[in-house]
């Protein structure tokens, strides 16, 4: 949940991602939850160390420990855009009612709303900045926290967010992205899933594909995230020869961005200094925007974000990822193993694949591109069309981890949509895929790059378009994997 002009970029991934809301939104809950015992940070195991940590405990109604935290209060930074430049409503305060422990061993960050229809809520950052891995070693930044439980129509517009910025954007609020965000928990209207995310680079654009940064997604499984607590963290690791960014949902490696997925410069930019960590629960905004908007008159304050604890870990060398608490059954991942009879196609998952070469399509258009190469693209994309490439071989040695997409988008601010990538099933799960908005033309191209579950074997590959707005929002040229 970044800030500044960090967050106008949100608007490209909320909607991008709104198919999921059809799917995940439950009814209203009520505002007062019945908690299980809080639980302490899980022991430092061998090889780690603690470098922060905060259990929360205190009498109920007391602040935040300031020596760890500090409040950030009013809706911007002195000197920044209005907003926190995400278009939220909310006004950030340090009052016991958006901010305070509960005596039983939780922060609870609570939007409220007054006579007047203003909503106020709460946002702590840490004092530090520093926290970054030694040279060689691992940093692992992880919370423990129940997302507030309200869904449906109860939970527009509320935004909460566990995340951190690069030191550098301290008292200059205007580097974003350069200076790097790490989104380790978003969510946004009462959906049972969570959004991870690295920013960084140059927006729009850029090599991180900003405004919507590289990004990844998962749902809580289980209980749902609003339902009880689930662990979130990510794990920035320099003992390897390319460096990564983990992110971790109870346990469960579900993305990570490796530095060559960007150039040299734009790495070091976004990750040679320390980070400051943030929690907080905005409304409003344009991730709610993307799924329908609010916060509105039927929206109900009062639901808090519940974090049990905050960690921090550090490594001076590649010790392995230590457990979580508590550990949760994963959903199912895609089938990876190829079918006992391989489809018809013949088509190399590790050379282009043109659009216009599908075997079968719902809602596409075919016209002359200017792309290099010329030939033609896929026009017209929009939410509920799909494309069918059958016989797409990945091979069998060394799974396929990577999806790109040749895209070109002339679509309106604030129109956006996903391109999604599933296996052999047009209705099966999404293996990868990424966001994408305005590129500047329809025949302004841009080679966008995703993380997808392994892949081996032959399969029929779908790419499916899903968007919160009926207008089309890209052009396709063409695609490809890596390894």
């Amino acid at each position: 949940m970044p800030q500044t002009p960090g967050r106008e970029r949100r608007s490209v991934r909320r909607a991008v991602i709104a198919a999921l809301s059809t799917v995940a939104v439950a009814a209203a809950a009520a505002a007062v939850v019945s908690l299980p015992a809080s639980a302490a940070a899980p022991a430092v195991p061998t090889g780690w160390s603690q470098v922060f940590v905060d259990d929360f405990d205190g009498a109920s109604g007391s602040g935040v420990n300031t020596a760890n935290w500090q409040y950030t209060t009013g809706t911007s930074y002195p000197g920044g855009p209005a907003g926190f430049g995400t278009g939220e409503v909310e006004t950030m305060t340090a009052n016991a009612s958006n901010v305070s422990l509960d005596g039983s061993g939780h922060l609870r960050i609570t939007p409220r709303r007054d006579a007047a229809g203003n909503w106020t809520s709460g946002r702590v950052e840490t004092r530090r900045s520093d926290f970054q891995p030694p040279a060689g070693g691992k940093l692992r930044t992880e919370a423990r926290i129940q997302m507030p439980d309200v869904t449906g129509a109860a939970a527009k517009g509320y935004w909460p967010a566990f995340w951190m910025l690069g030191a550098p954007y301290r008292g200059n609020w205007w580097n974003w992205p350069g200076i790097g965000e790490l989104d380790i928990l978003e969510n946004v209207q009462g959906i049972n899933n969570e959004w991870a995310t690295m920013h960084c680079g140059t927006s729009p654009g850029g090599p991180c594909n900003e405004k919507s940064g590289i990004g990844g997604q998962r749902v809580c499984a289980g209980t749902t995230c609003q339902g009880g607590f689930h662990t979130y963290a990510v794990e920035w690791d320099r003992s390897i020869a390319v460096e990564e960014m983990r992110f971790y949902l109870d346990g469960v490696n579900f993305h990570t961005v490796r530095s060559n997925q960007m150039d040299a410069t734009t790495w070091t930019n976004a990750t040679h200094h320390g980070y400051f960590i943030i929690l907080n629960v905005a409304m409003g905004g344009e991730f709610p925007a993307a799924f329908g908007g609010g916060p509105d008159a039927g929206t109900q304050p009062g639901h808090s974000m519940v974090v049990d604890y905050v960690s921090v870990l550090q490594s001076t060398a590649g010790t392995t990822t230590p457990p979580t608490t508590p550990p949760t059954t994963p959903p199912a991942t895609p089938p990876t193993t190829p079918p006992s009879t391989p489809p018809a196609g013949g088509r190399d998952a590790y050379a282009p694949v043109q659009a216009e070469s599908h075997d079968a399509q719902a809602g596409t258009a075919r016209e002359t591109t200017t792309d290099t190469g010329g030939g033609q693209d896929l026009t017209g994309l929009g939410n509920g069309d799909w494309a069918l490439y059958k016989g797409v071989d990945f091979g069998s040695g060394a799974p396929a981890t990577q999806f790109h997409g040749r895209v070109a988008s002339g679509a309106a601010d604030g129109v956006s949509g996903l391109v999604d990538v599933r296996l052999d099933s047009r209705t099966g799960p999404s293996i990868g895929g990424f966001a994408v908005a305005g590129t500047g033309g329809w025949q302004s191209w841009r080679t966008v790059p995703a993380n997808i579950s392994g892949v081996t074997g032959t399969h029929d590959v779908y790419l499916t378009f899903t968007s919160g707005q009926p207008a089309d929002y890209v052009n396709l040229n063409w695609f490809d994997f890596g390894r």
